[in-house]
């Protein structure tokens, strides 16, 4: 039940998802707009928190270990208790990229490098704005632009840090770090995922040489069986029975003195 509730389920997530980015991404890149667009926005993060709301429950209510399910789970257990912390909203929109990720049927080095590519952009495009949101008005703070929050997010997940923009709050440094170690994380994805790919296919490099290897050697033995199923056809019998006694061990038959003959007498 559970695998086909979230069968029917991936791309309306994925859909919300998406959604949510844009209702979180217009207050922040155009705080000057229109009052209902702000509030279009919020209604539309809220109806996106409770249809994920829903979908945890539901998971849950259908798992057959609910406390192994929340232990496994802890990511989108956040995204649902934590709505009005506004960095932590984020988890949503990460969670559910997971979630989606979780039920691809696509092979898996493809998943892989569809999904951290994803994660890359995603966390690039969410932390830059979160952090513009957060320095944006702070007394002290160096990034006040869109570029400023981009170029300072590729930055921080890469782990380069020129220093040129830093966050100065509390709240924004949490952001760095959490960002810092996401990177870090990607990198290391990445790099597995490269060297298996690289693994995976000299093994199966070294599989098509040993079936050929494997093939040749039973061509070999055939065609040694062939040439002495000729060879024994080509010989007499009497020959045959002889190099078989010969080649058995048998000892040859001695030649016996034949008298030699007399001239008659008269």
């Amino acid at each position: 039940m559970r695998d086909r509730w979230e069968e029917r389920t991936q791309a309306p997530l994925l859909v919300l998802a998406v959604a949510f980015g844009v209702a979180y991404a217009v207050p922040i890149v155009a705080p000057g707009a229109a009052p209902w667009v702000h509030r279009l926005c919020t209604h539309v993060e809220w109806a996106v928190w409770a249809a994920f709301a829903l979908d945890y429950l539901v998971r849950l209510a259908l798992a057959p270990a609910r406390w192994a399910f929340v232990r496994s789970h802890p990511l989108d257990l956040l995204a649902v208790l934590l709505p009005m912390v506004q960095p932590l909203r984020l988890l949503r929109v990460v969670s559910t990229l997971l979630l989606v990720g979780r039920r691809a049927r696509m092979a898996p080095q493809i998943t892989l490098t569809t999904y951290v590519a994803g994660a890359v952009v995603g966390l690039m495009m969410f932390g830059s704005l979160a952090v513009l949101h957060v320095e944006r008005d702070a007394p002290d703070g160096n990034i006040k632009t869109l570029g400023d929050a981009v170029w300072w997010s590729f930055t921080t997940m890469t782990t380069v840090g020129y220093g040129d923009h830093a966050p100065t709050t509390g709240l924004g440094r949490v952001l760095a770090v959490g960002l810092m170690l996401s990177g870090i994380a990607l990198l290391g994805v990445v790099t597995a995922n490269i060297a298996a790919w690289f693994i995976s296919r000299f093994d199966r490099d070294d599989a098509v040489e040993r079936r050929q290897t494997e093939l040749l050697e039973a061509l070999t033995r055939e065609v040694r069986e062939l040439r002495a199923e000729v060879a024994k056809l080509s010989v007499p019998a009497g020959a045959v029975s002889a190099v078989s006694a010969v080649s058995a061990g048998a000892p040859r038959p001695e030649p016996q003195d034949v008298p030699a003959p007399t001239a008659p007498t008269a």
